[in-house]
């Protein structure tokens, strides 16, 4: 009878993609499949086995690691109030200003950075488009280019060390682990930086490029603008625009990467440094802290309730046998492991165009990671595998949230088409490093 446990994966996946609340058809799908299970098959599922669901339920909300989640939201909330984007994207405009594209360039690099201090996309990206779209289409940027430049960088935050979707990964591999291989956070995060710095990369490479080849596309800053910003106490600009968002990076991931602090220590930490940093820009008040807080009590309500649904269907779909049918079910179709990975991430890829990366990670996950463990494949590697290409699920049409929070900021005249194509040419990149991770894993473990 292990195959109900398959079928009740179809019939959750489609009723997510119909739209129904993720953490709701989770939960509610799964206990009502049970209970017909339990009267037309009692010796497949019994009503009693969810007398372990409070005890599992208890697990996730004491879970110290899950406390780093509403800590660097609050983190990444306060900093986006705190004004520092608007200074970085300015300065960083101005150092890169005489070269092709050095406007382009800028966004990538305070794309970076504010991954790196955020690591949530919709607040980089709304910053980022409500600042620098508006200057890129005056400047005489090309739509496309200008859009997939954005949006794209927007989504750094998901791979660039603190994220929260390397924190969540961590914790759901280790949750269906079941006595396998775990995965620390801090070591997922170590393992992230190379990856996500050789996408900065690229992307600058591929701006550098467009910009030689397609001067019209991307035109530098004219030179009496450049002059005229970098008049008077211009090291001065520059020092107040980077060391503080630096120094509150080196702070937050240097206390993880040292083993100073665990990633939970350090979210708090960076929530204070973001305050901190919102009093001395003067952005802070009692409204503001009203607005981050709930704001960061909506988003930390609506992971855990999401959370809090994966976690009855898992405990569903394993005591279905669903897990140890899916083993054997590729032992018979006889795929090698890297077959077996290769397809899991196609599936990631695919859903991607179609759902939000929280519910893949909590649908998904739980269900190939005890197959991941029995074919001995480094979760560590996987990990980082499906981060990236989770962030291809926020560039993909036509549910792309980057795109829809870059639509709903961007200027009267960008239409949506524009953004479609301007960000093919950033999820080929994308593909390509991961790619690179799959074929050439040594690139996480030098990180690591």
């Amino acid at each position: 009878m292990e195959f109900l446990a398959i079928i009740l994966f179809i019939v959750i996946f489609i009723l997510i993609l119909k739209g129904y609340p993720v953490a709701f058809t989770l939960g509610g799908i799964s206990v009502a499949f049970a209970f017909g299970v339990s009267i037309f098959s009692p010796e497949s599922f019994t009503m009693s086995t969810f007398y372990l669901l409070p005890s599992r339920i208890m697990g996730v909300v004491n879970n110290y690691v899950l406390m780093a989640v509403p800590l660097f939201i609050f983190m990444g909330i306060m900093l986006e109030k705190s004004g520092l984007a608007q200074s970085l994207l300015e300065t960083m405009a101005m150092m890169f200003g005489r070269i092709r594209g050095g406007l382009a360039i800028s966004v990538v690099i305070v794309g970076a950075l504010l991954a790196a201090s955020t690591g949530i996309v919709g607040a980089t990206v709304v910053t980022m488009g409500l600042i620098s779209l508006p200057t890129m289409l005056k400047r005489g940027y090309k739509t496309e280019l200008a859009t997939g430049v954005i949006a794209a960088s927007g989504t750094l935050g998901q791979i660039i060390p603190p994220s929260i979707v390397l924190v969540l990964l961590a914790d759901t591999i280790n949750s269906a682990s079941r006595g396998g291989a775990s995965v620390d956070v801090g070591m997922l995060f170590s393992a992230a930086m190379l990856p996500g710095l050789l996408l900065v990369g690229l992307y600058i490479l591929y701006i550098l490029i467009k910009a030689y080849f397609y001067k019209e596309d991307a035109p530098g800053i004219p030179t009496e603008e450049i002059k005229a910003f970098r008049g008077g106490d211009f090291v001065g600009k520059i020092l107040k625009a980077l060391f503080l968002p630096v120094l509150l990076i080196v702070i937050v991931l240097g206390s993880i990467f040292t083993g100073i602090a665990s990633p939970t220590e350090a979210s708090a930490i960076g929530a204070i440094g973001a305050t901190i940093l919102t009093i001395l820009q003067h952005k802070f008040s009692l409204k503001i802290v009203k607005e981050v807080i709930q704001e960061t009590t909506r988003l930390t309500s609506m992971v855990f309730f999401i959370l809090l649904g994966a976690t009855t269907f898992t405990l569903v779909f394993r005591t279905l046998g669903g897990d140890q049918y899916l083993q054997e079910l590729i032992v018979f179709s006889q795929l090698t492991p890297l077959m077996f990975l290769l397809l899991v991430m196609l599936v990631i890829f695919i859903t991607g165009f179609f759902i939000d990366f929280i519910e893949i990670i909590f649908i998904i996950v739980p269900v190939v990671t005890p197959v991941f463990n029995a074919l001995d494949i480094n979760m560590l590697w996987v990990g980082i595998l499906m981060a990236l290409n989770l962030q291809t699920s926020f560039l993909t049409p036509p549910f792309g949230f980057a795109l829809f929070y870059l639509k709903g900021v961007a200027p009267e005249g960008v239409e949506t088409h524009q953004i479609y194509r301007g960000i093919i040419p950033f999820i080929l990149i994308q593909l390509l490093v991961v790619s690179l991770v799959l074929f050439f894993p040594e690139i996480i473990f030098i990180s690591s």
